[in-house]
């Protein structure tokens, strides 16, 4: 062979040898360090399902579960894969028009891109699951998770117990992108504090796809896959059945019921009314039943236990008391001599529901006949201490008082949402007064009135302390945590910290109050909440309200307020009664706490309770005015529409007719131009209405 051809041959061999050594590298990268294709390969032919896992169960005091699970399931999409189907079908198939289902394509895409999966179509409901089901392979880009599905057997605690929804953009961020789109998140209650505890961990099944987009087995046998790890389950101081009592009992009313163990802290019972069942807010229709709760203005979904803030009244009185015996401004043997009104700040405010007798000679009988002119006058005491030079000084520590008695401070309740109450500090004076008060100018806060705002759930705390003399826990619901890690015993350790923020109040000055507490139940105030064989320690407040109403200032009916704790020398159960414009404390209040005692103590009623739960229940104590309130809410709504959408359909249930006719000859026809017509399409919060003028019928 010629040397030419040999060289030739040569240089051909080398380029092909390095066209070959560079494919095969190519290849290497490609399918070993870069893994592209072979990703790519995998995700067309193995389908990785999410495997939810269960929340942990809530069990009550007695180891009842009042929150569970069960199954449903979610549609999810995966845009990139959806190709070639029959939209009109599926659309039809799930009862739906071409328009959402684009809709709801283009939110997949935006929220968690088109090739990664998003829910399409949540909680299904049985019959459209097995609709979908038996076409499913007509659906490529379409599948079935299972989704466990909180269920509440007691119809109870809504409140309490809270709710899950699906984790939002900001959920995901703050969660460090722990949660994806799909996954439920605790909303409020429980579910939201203990989310960590109750949420468990996902898992994944990797499932082989044949080419037709169905299921057709485990890949590589399921050694990929990871079980999902069940939530751990929490165990409550709640006592259900008292909860459902408690409940009953609040049926169409406003306001909150709180019952606590005084030696533990541990949340008993907490009503909110008006209340709803939890039920409403899982399944198919709950979203439909959180929007139209939203928008009720008697506000239903708010906690109004921790975060309704209420005029104690004279419930407050016994705090009064213990602050002033403690600080050596009275001892337990000092009388006022009330002649129906206070009239020391020379305008002989606040009146008196007795004049004369001695009703107020001493700390008991002031209890006992609660006496107004008393409270505001030790309130007048307290602040004036010479020993502090002055009222804003001697305020500062009244209020530091009331600050330990876990009013004006958030007590630290394992719920999210919780109030601090109302006790304002000095400055807030000096603004309105213009630097210049005394203790005239807010003298009614002895009387638990002025600026003073509390929680329920405070003044049950409140009520631990005076039955303790002196401590309380954190009031709480977890009792325990199954399974307890060292990051679980750190979150559970503040409720188990014993607080003897008042031991320092002597012993005797405990007494005096306990007892005129005593007496206000045996024969003052509160005669209404005796029970046979039980010493039951109360005191009942009543405190006037008003509202601002189609721009008028209107009195509304008193809200009942009523606090106890039983028994006097053992105390096991402490409650707070707080009914929104239902009249004297003793009316409303005092049954309903009567009844929570005797249910707990005895785990039975007596005769005349079981008579006054059927009352109590059936007694419709709403506020007349929401009615007017919601008409004017859903009207400026309904014209808000109207106005951004020129669509009258909300708006026609609000339209008001008014015809003017001139008098004309009855045989003459009506000429058109003497027909007028004037329709009201919105009563709007400034009162102003909307017209529209012309047409009898609207676009």
């Amino acid at each position: 062979m010629p040397v030419f051809n040999q060289s030739r041959s040569r240089i051909i061999r080398l380029i092909f040898l390095i066209a070959f050594v560079v494919i095969i590298a190519q290849l290497f990268y490609l399918q070993v360090v870069e893994g592209k294709y072979r990703q790519l390969a995998m995700d067309n032919a193995v389908y990785p399902k999410i495997i939810y896992p269960e929340r942990g169960i809530i069990f009550d005091r007695n180891g009842k579960a009042i929150l569970n699970n069960t199954i449903i399931y979610d549609l999810m999409v995966t845009p990139a894969e959806v190709k070639g189907i029959d939209t009109l079908e599926f659309c039809r198939m799930l009862n739906m028009d071409t328009a959402d289902f684009k809709k709801k394509i283009l939110e997949a895409k935006l929220k968690n891109t088109a090739v990664r999966p998003s829910v399409f179509k949540g909680l299904l409901t049985a019959d459209l699951q097995a609709k979908f089901e038996e076409s499913s392979w007509k659906y490529p880009g379409f599948y079935l998770v299972e989704r466990p599905l909180r269920i509440y057997p007691f119809n109870a605690a809504a409140h309490i117990l809270g709710y899950i929804k699906e984790a939002d953009p900001r959920d995901i961020e703050r969660s460090g992108n722990y949660y994806r789109m799909g996954d439920y998140i605790g909303k409020s209650g429980l579910e939201a504090y203990y989310e960590k505890v109750l949420m468990g961990q996902r898992g994944v099944q990797y499932l082989i796809k044949d080419n037709k987009n169905r299921l057709v087995g485990n890949y590589e046998n399921g050694a990929f896959d990871t079980a999902a790890t069940a939530g751990r389950g929490l165990r409550t101081y709640i006592d259900i059945e008292l909860q459902q009592l408690a409940e009953k009992l609040m049926t169409n009313k406003v306001g909150a019921v709180v019952a606590l163990d005084p030696k533990t802290g541990g949340i008993l019972t907490m009503v909110s009314g008006p209340n709803f069942n939890p039920n409403d807010l899982t399944g198919p229709d709950g979203s439909k039943n959180f929007s139209r709760m939203t928008l009720d203005v008697t506000g239903p979904m708010l906690n109004r236990a921790i975060g309704g803030l209420y005029e104690p009244g004279s419930t407050f009185k016994p705090l009064g008391a213990l602050i002033a015996l403690n600080e050596g401004v009275i001892t337990p043997s000092y009388g006022f001599p009330c002649g129906g009104r206070y009239t020391l700040c020379g305008h002989g405010k606040p009146a008196c529901t007795h004049a004369g007798g001695g009703h107020a000679d001493n700390v008991r009988l002031s209890i006992a006949n609660s006496c107004n002119s008393y409270y505001a006058h030790i309130y007048r005491l307290t602040v004036d201490n010479p020993k502090y030079g002055g009222v804003r000084k001697g305020y500062e520590v009244w209020r530091h008082y009331l600050n330990e008695f876990g009013l004006g401070v958030r007590l630290g309740v394992d719920l999210p949402g919780e109030s601090t109450g109302r006790v304002y500090d000095g400055s807030v004076y000096d603004k309105e007064n213009n630097g210049h008060w005394t203790s005239c100018t807010n003298l009614t806060l002895g009387i638990g009135q002025d600026k003073m705002g509390t929680t329920a759930l405070q003044m049950a705390n409140a009520m631990c302390i005076v039955a303790n003399k002196g401590y309380y826990y954190t009031p709480h619901f977890v009792k325990k945590i199954d399974g307890e890690s060292e990051a679980d015993t750190t979150l559970m350790s503040k409720f188990r910290i014993k607080h003897e923020v008042l031991t320092r109040i002597p012993d005797t000055a405990y007494r005096a109050v306990i007892e005129g507490m005593h007496d206000v139940v045996k024969f003052g105030t509160a005669r209404i909440a005796q029970i046979p064989n039980i010493d039951v320690c109360a005191k009942t407040g009543t405190a006037e309200t008003y509202t601002i109403l189609d721009r008028q200032r209107i009195k509304l009916p008193n809200n009942s307020m009523f606090v106890c704790f039983a028994p006097k020398d053992n105390p096991k159960i402490a409650v707070a009664v707080f009914v929104q414009n239902a009249g004297y404390g003793a009316t409303w209040g005092g049954p309903i706490a009567r009844i929570m005692i005797e249910k707990y103590l005895n785990d039975t009623l007596m005769k005349k309770s079981e008579a006054d739960v059927d009352r109590i229940s059936k007694a419709n104590l709403m506020p007349a005015y929401f009615k007017r309130v919601q008409y004017k809410e859903d009207s400026a709504r309904a014209y808000k529409w109207y106005n951004d959408y020129k669509d009258s359909t909300l708006i026609k249930k609000f339209l008001r007719l008014t015809t003017s006719i001139k008098p004309v000859n009855k045989e003459q026809p009506l000429p058109a131009k003497e027909i007028s017509r004037k329709e009201v399409l919105a009563l709007l919060p400034d009162e102003k209405q909307f017209y529209r003028s012309g047409e009898n019928k609207l676009a």
